[in-house]
């Protein structure tokens, strides 16, 4: 070639303007083919991941080629393909949302609150309360197993069609799931599609495909919160947003980041006003407004139980296997400051506002609204404690208001146990419980035992008083002891028997209320057995002819035990 470059020689011009044509050519025939290929996409029943790896991406280079050789044509090509893709999958999210849409059994309404006025409680023609209507609303059930459902290797949308013909209705969580599940396939197929296909440009493109499907998911969801009243859904919801995050994650995917963000910033405004309106009813309750009180357990008790049991089965969902996820805030009691900070560094961009990091181990130092509901639940708990300590100031005697407060605070605690739920809540009902089964317990024996109580009571403070120089040796009328020695001797059996039918006619859980008889009778021989020291005391070495009447503790101990086993 003598060093000439081929394109200036004469042959070279000419195959110049050969290759020319034909390279117009090839971008013609490529232009018509991806444009014909993309229509496809649009059409019904179409298979698209098929056609997206047998029939473009086998043919990728030529995209590249068009890149290259025709970028005018490859720009047109990828805004045609945007366009196509974007309308069809918006088209098929519509369709799938409003099919989801009719299987929704709305579990909860306005009304469904844990203090309630009780008119609104009553059927329209009886007038009796009817507390069988929207039990979910506050119990999680098998709810939770949507978590589950989530995570599994296999899970699977719903079928809406298949649904619809066999009339199934599903809380609105297992359809926002569905919705979800069909999205991120979509979005992971695409998102490798458009990578591959469209090389560097592939995030763009993703990104404009999705647009309008991840607007339409949004504004259903915003739409349905709008009237939603159901707090167990909502947290499920947003815990089911967090476990789609890591599953993307995994995915290696993170273009759905932006989308959850969202999720997320409408469902945890729309929680916390169920939550304000939880404790506005029953900061708010009293006797009138709830119908009048019995010394049984009241609904309310029953509700805030179920509703906290399954804010806290749910926050606890999954928080061993995900502990590696959760943030500082989510370690354990134990776990030290330092510690903490340095798994906060190290996730601090990963589901930082999850629910499951947020149980009652403390607050995590970060505001995040995980912590709000924590705080949420704790008021919730004063709340709940204070009204029905208002409840109970309904019934005359001191005895009473303690009958209806164990039977509430049992009830409360019984549901704790059944759903195998651990925290503060616990510890403190537990604590309330206690508390006035000792109040119950002196009151209960002061129906058939005041005088001996009173004067035991009475002596041993003089005797306290003695010893400390306070006032003289104590002086114990014989005629008042004997009065009550033989006064025992004669009742004690009748007034157990009196406990025994009163305290199993009070307590409807006769576990708890074996408990307190078991109680109340021990106290009574503790008492007796002090009745007892006193005489010894007063009378040392010279017995008083009334001891003969003494009753044997052993005889008292042996008379409890047909009463109240395993003492």
């Amino acid at each position: 070639s003598s060093g000439i470059p081929p394109a200036t020689t004469t042959a070279g011009k000419e195959m110049q303007a050969h290759i020319l044509k034909l390279r117009l050519t090839a971008v013609v025939r490529t232009r018509e083919y991806f444009l014909a290929k993309f229509a496809e996409l649009a059409r019904p029943r179409t298979n698209v991941r098929m056609i997206q790896v047998n029939q473009l991406l086998r043919y990728g280079d030529l995209n590249d080629f068009l890149l290259t050789a025709a970028p005018d044509v490859y720009q047109e090509v990828r805004d045609v393909y945007i366009e196509s893709m974007g309308k069809t999958l918006h088209a098929l999210f519509r369709t799938y949302s409003a099919q989801l849409s009719r299987l929704d059994s709305r579990v909860a309404n306005r009304n469904d609150l844990i203090a309630i006025d009780d008119a609104t409680l009553r059927d329209a023609f009886s007038t009796k309360v009817n507390m069988t209507k929207r039990a979910d609303a506050f119990c999680l059930a098998d709810r939770v197993n949507v978590l589950e459902m989530a995570t599994a290797a296999d899970r699977q949308p719903i079928l809406a069609h298949v649904a619809l013909a066999e009339g199934e209705r599903y809380p609105y969580e297992i359809i926002f799931r569905s919705i979800c599940t069909h999205l991120m396939d979509a979005a992971t197929n695409e998102y490798v599609f458009a990578r591959q296909f469209f090389k560097e440009n592939g995030a763009d493109a993703f990104t404009a495909i999705f647009s309008r499907s991840l607007s339409l998911i949004l504004e259903q969801t915003e739409n349905y919160l709008f009237n939603c009243h159901d707090a167990i859904g909502i947290l499920l919801m947003i815990k089911l947003s967090h476990a789609n995050r890591r599953i993307m994650k995994s995915r290696n995917v993170d273009m759905l980041d932006g989308f959850f963000d969202r999720v997320a910033s409408l469902l945890w405004p729309r929680l916390k006003m169920i939550m304000d309106a939880q404790l506005r009813s029953v900061r708010g309750a009293n006797s009138k407004k709830l119908g009048g009180v019995e010394l049984h357990a009241h609904y309310v008790s029953r509700r805030y139980a179920e509703f906290t049991a399954s804010i806290l089965l749910i926050l606890n969902k999954g928080k061993k296997t995900a502990a590696i996820e959760r943030t500082a805030s989510g370690a354990s009691v134990g776990r030290s400051a330092a510690s903490a900070s340095q798994q906060q560094k190290q996730r601090s961009n990963s589901d930082a506002d999850d629910a499951s990091s947020i149980h009652l181990a403390g607050p995590s130092h970060r505001g995040s609204a995980g912590d709000m509901l924590v705080s949420d639940l704790a008021n919730l708990l004063e709340e709940t404690v204070q009204l029905l300590e208002r409840l109970a100031e309904v019934h005359s005697t001191n005895k009473k208001k303690s009958i209806f407060l164990i039977n509430n605070y049992d009830q409360v605690l019984c549901i704790f146990q059944e759903r195998r739920v651990a925290g503060k809540e616990v510890n403190r009902f537990a604590e309330l419980l206690l508390q006035q089964r000792e109040l119950f317990v002196e009151e209960e024996l002061l129906q058939g035992f005041s005088k001996m109580i009173a004067f035991v009571q009475q002596t041993e403070g003089q005797f306290a008083r003695s010893a400390a120089g306070q006032e003289k040796k104590a002086d114990v009328n014989q005629a008042v002891v004997e009065g009550l020695v033989r006064e025992f001797a004669t009742s004690w059996k009748q007034n157990i028997e009196l406990i025994n039918r009163n305290v199993l006619s009070y307590f409807s859980n006769f576990r708890n209320g074996m408990e307190i008889l078991k109680q109340v009778l021990t106290q009574l021989l503790l008492y007796y057995t002090r009745f007892q020291d006193i005489i010894r005391k007063v009378y040392r070495g010279k017995p008083p002819a009334f001891s003969k009447d003494l009753v044997s503790t052993t005889v008292i101990l042996a008379e409890i035990k047909k009463y109240a086993l395993s003492i």
